[in-house]
């Protein structure tokens, strides 16, 4: 009977496992994938909250229970690593991506150079280009193929990729500078053109445990790092190492 009684208060305990985890906007139809399975196969509940890198960033230096941040930059990973916010042995560069150019499902390709031609008097959406990693990076792309000064006046500024994504989507923008990863998410838009690699940094997605990571919350690092947890992020778009 005591023995019964035990396993029911341990299984109500691994019940009650649960870890938060903050992750880029870019990374919610992968990991929410992944959680599902990791939960369904663990029983550990695992929450999942998503916006720009960083305003999750600012919410983990003010205290906010994140157990996992996942960054779509290395300079807002470093921020948290030099304030002792994380744990640096659990740091990794989990993923990679791609920078494209999206358009509404069925517009035609184009050459990168043609762009401010095609775009016109229309608008441009892209993540915030001096906080945002994805504005950033697209910033810095456009800059490098000497298209920036020609576009800027129309850029229309996000506070995280999905919402640019969500404008070409919704047809409030014709084009837009997203991830790989954000045009595989969304079946109203196609890539249009793939930005060089050599034209911006190079896009990196550390992850790492905070300083105040619950137990479980390196289990699931770990099965971010997993073969099984790779299919899933490189059928969305992602570069796995």
């Amino acid at each position: 009977m005591r023995l019964a009684a035990f396993a029911l208060l341990f299984s109500a305990q691994a019940a009650m496992a649960e870890v938060t985890v903050f992750a880029a906007s870019t990374l919610k139809t992968a990991l929410d994938e992944i959680a599902t399975e990791y939960s369904a196969g663990t029983g550990t509940a695992v929450t999942l909250s998503y916006a720009g890198t960083p305003a999750l960033a600012r919410q983990i230096e003010q205290g906010a229970p994140a157990d996992v941040f996942i960054s779509a930059s290395v300079d807002w990973m470093d921020v948290l690593a030099a304030k002792g916010l994380i744990q640096p042995d659990s740091r990794r560069d989990l993923l990679g991506n791609r920078l494209v150019l999206i358009g509404p499902t069925g517009a035609a390709t184009l050459i990168l150079e043609d762009l401010p031609a095609r775009l016109g008097e229309d608008r441009l959406a892209m993540a915030l280009v001096d906080a945002v990693p994805a504005g950033q990076y697209g910033k810095a792309a456009l800059e490098s193929l000497g298209l920036w000064e020609a576009v800027a006046p129309s850029v229309v500024q996000s506070e995280n990729v999905r919402a640019a994504l969500h404008l070409v989507a919704l047809g409030e923008a014709p084009l837009g500078i997203v991830y790989a990863s954000d045009a595989v998410a969304e079946p109203r838009v196609t890539v249009l053109a793939i930005f060089p690699e050599t034209s911006h940094p190079r896009i990196t997605f550390p992850a790492a445990l905070t300083l105040t990571a619950s137990p479980e919350a390196a289990a699931f690092l770990d099965h971010l790092d997993s073969p099984e947890a790779a299919e899933v992020f490189a059928a969305n778009g992602f570069l796995v190492p």
